[in-house]
């Protein structure tokens, strides 16, 4: 029988260390990913268990069995890729030489790519013509309206990821007279929460405006920014889900017309990022606001949004 165990103390088995070093070694991934890992070891601790196979320490063979019975559950290799991260994180903070390391590891999700297929599903990008259709189904004569309408504009001028926008706090915001410097304390891109400012251009939109009439209304004077709404149209007090922000952004996605099945709380963030690039924006200006490392990763959506301008082809096609 397996000896893995994902405590809800110590998150994933992390071996004979002091409490000190057990809380950094906890905290050097995320909560999200810490979640996701939790779920990933279940199921593997499970599928071992059902075959008298141990967890801790697992052996290549295991582990590469276990990928193809996932594979053949229609699991994507997506998914599989963040499984043999959780199995191989395990490992490494209980002492232990990772199994995930071997060629035959590799190997097996290497065909399994192959065989299935790699391809990112991606999520329509809520664009400003989306948006604007999208704001326009807001009923800003209740506080959910107004904190609806909020967040999709916010959620979009300032290319925030999901959990970036249901993390912000009103001390995180300054109001300035072009519109609003914005603190993200902590994002995927930085765990350390070194902490990132980005400014958020007021304009047509009237995105601060809009939030300043959401706050007024909800009597947010602290704390959590965007707060979950009574059936009684009243804030409560505690933070929005980042689940929440997705079911939002598809909820007005379909009253807008548009098929919510083709959003996620990403499409805010792609929706600036191609809207920008189409109006023709800086790259670098871009990723001021997206905060992306990465030129390769903005690179994608600029060449979606300029796929037909100027084409090779436009003058003899």
């Amino acid at each position: 029988m397996s000896t893995l165990t994902t405590t809800s103390n110590t998150n994933l088995t992390i071996g004979e260390v002091g409490a000190q070093a057990k809380q950094f070694i906890i905290e050097s991934t995320s909560e999200a990913t810490r979640k996701a890992y939790r779920s990933d070891l279940t199921i593997f601790v499970s599928w071992c268990d059902s075959r008298s196979l141990e967890a801790m320490p697992a052996s290549p063979a295991t582990i590469a069995d276990f990928l193809a019975s996932q594979a053949n559950d229609g699991i994507s290799p997506s998914t599989l890729n963040r499984r043999v991260s959780a199995v191989r994180f395990a490992h490494e903070t209980a002492g232990m030489n990772s199994p995930t390391t071997d060629k035959l590891v590799s190997a097996t999700l290497k065909g399994i790519k192959r065989n299935v297929g790699a391809k990112v599903e991606k999520k329509s990008a809520a664009t400003v013509d989306k948006i604007y259709s999208m704001i326009a189904q807001c009923d800003t004569k209740t506080i959910q309206g107004k904190r609806d309408k909020a967040i999709l504009l916010l959620g979009f001028a300032g290319a925030f990821r999901r959990s970036e926008l249901a993390g912000l706090e009103l001390s995180d915001i300054e109001f300035v007279t072009d519109g609003a410097r914005i603190t993200i304390r902590k994002s995927k891109t930085d765990q350390e929460a070194q902490g990132q400012t980005i400014a958020i251009y007021n304009g047509k939109l009237n995105v601060c405006g809009i939030l300043k009439d959401y706050l007024q209304a909800a009597g947010i004077v602290d704390g959590a920014l965007f707060r979950p709404i009574t059936k009684s149209d009243k804030t409560r007090n505690q933070a929005i889900t980042d689940k929440s922000i997705a079911t939002i952004v598809k909820r007005y996605a379909e009253a807008a017309g548009l098929n919510p099945d083709d959003f996620s709380g990403h499409s805010l963030r792609s929706g600036f990022i191609t809207s920008a690039s189409e109006s023709g924006a800086n790259l670098f200006k871009i990723m001021d606001v997206s905060r992306h490392k990465s030129v390769q990763t903005v690179r994608g959506y600029v060449r979606n949004a300029e796929m037909f301008k100027d084409h090779a082809g436009s003058s003899f096609l």
